[in-house]
């Protein structure tokens, strides 16, 4: 009997559950409730969560292997038949889908569409502050290379603070696939915390005579000297013209940036290419994203995820998120200090890629001290040149590095 008793726990997942397996378990709860009930980017964390769930599950065999479990003999990958038949379906998915680098790209063309550049060719002057806010990407790079990080592992962590989380995912495949998971944990759980981070950060650096920096005023007293005539078919060559430019000199930023600029030129042509539009922006984005997010999430064994190294990439994460949404501000008090028309330094703030997050925070904070002072399309010229600052940035260091 009692060999019966033995034989039916082992069959069950008890015989191999341990305190790791119950603590990635509330991990997985914890990101399943900011994601279902904070609201807090549900459409990522809601998949992410789950996925660590399953990951964790004990005698599931859910979670992703070690890249050497999936090589010949000869150094070369599996099929994907025999990854499937050996090791499952997030393994079929995360090696054809995540591996390959696939997905970010879809996510980043569905994104293009999503982006109106706009305000930022209406105030090209405020989409510098977009490279500005690039500062913490690179600043904590140096500083994890200083605690012992590789310099993949340290670009990896780094580009966190380009607050785009398709960017950071990208990167991690390309310079330190081991780090996936509790890089895109953290990516994503600082862009939910966009609203608690930029204004922490904005009160603790700005005046309230910063804040009460009135944009339409300044443009009244300080007109700008040169509009643009035809907005509709600049807005149609621009991501054309950008996208030649940007991949010539950094050509290892064309998988992200030029998705991107494909997609919102398919916008931006109009009924045309409408169809093509909807289909980026909706199922096809859709699609990617669940995929991205179960896989992302099926990275997170306890024995990968609970390792200093870990604590070290969410602390690193948060520090480059905050020196970016800093450097964004100093920039603009810089500014200031040599021009007649003042900028309100919460457009530096949002030179992030967490659009149009950042912007509607800022715009909120602002109206906080002044009802009348709505700053919302000067603080999306700078959100939107940072998702185009994080690509290029995140091309630089995998043209360095990988």
């Amino acid at each position: 009997m009692s060999e019966i008793f033995s034989n039916l726990t082992e069959m069950t997942g008890f015989s191999t559950m341990g305190w790791e397996t119950i603590l990635m378990w509330m991990i997985a709860f914890l990101l399943l409730y900011l994601g279902i009930k904070k609201q807090y980017e549900p459409l990522l964390l809601v998949p992410i969560g789950f996925g660590v769930l399953l990951a964790n599950l004990p005698g599931a065999g859910l979670g992703v292997v070690d890249s050497s479990l999936v090589m010949n003999p000869d150094g070369t990958y599996m099929s994907l038949l025999d990854i499937a038949n050996e090791h499952g379906i997030m393994n079929l998915l995360y090696f054809s889908l995540i591996k390959t680098g696939i997905l970010p790209p879809i996510i980043f063309m569905g994104v293009g569409v999503l982006t109106d550049f706009g305000p930022m060719l209406r105030n090209l002057k405020l989409s510098l502050f977009g490279g500005a806010a690039q500062l913490g990407i690179f600043s904590v790079l140096i500083g994890a290379v200083l605690l012992g990080f590789t310099l993949p592992e340290a670009a990896s962590l780094g580009i966190i603070g380009g607050a785009d989380g398709p960017t950071a995912i990208y990167t991690t495949i390309k310079l330190a696939p081991h780090l996936l998971g509790p890089i895109a944990i953290a990516a994503y759980s600082y862009m939910a915390l966009v609203p608690v981070i930029i204004p922490f950060i904005a009160k603790l650096l700005m005046s309230e005579k910063e804040f009460k920096i009135h944009m339409k005023k300044m443009d009244k007293q300080f007109p700008p000297k040169h509009e643009i005539k035809n907005l509709k078919t600049v807005k149609i060559i621009f991501p054309i013209v950008l996208g030649v430019i940007v991949s010539v000199l950094v050509p290892s930023s064309a998988p992200l940036l030029g998705m991107l600029l494909f997609g919102n030129l398919v916008k931006e042509i109009g009924s045309s290419t409408s169809r093509l539009a909807d289909a980026a922006s909706g199922p096809i984005m859709n699609t990617a994203t669940i995929f991205l997010g179960l896989t992302v999430g099926a990275t997170m064994k306890s024995d990968v995820f609970l390792t200093t190294q870990t604590l070290g990439i969410i602390v690193g994460g948060l520090l480059a998120f905050g020196v970016s949404v800093a450097g964004g501000i100093f920039a603009v008090k810089t500014y200031n200090l040599f021009s007649k028309k003042k900028i309100n330094p919460l457009v530096g703030a949002t030179g992030l890629s967490a659009v149009p997050m950042a912007s509607r925070v800022a715009n909120e904070v602002a109206l906080k001290y002044d009802k009348s002072n709505h700053i919302l399309q000067y603080c999306m010229a700078s959100n939107v040149s940072g998702v185009i600052g994080s690509a290029v940035a995140a091309g630089v260091l995998i043209s360095f590095l990988g």
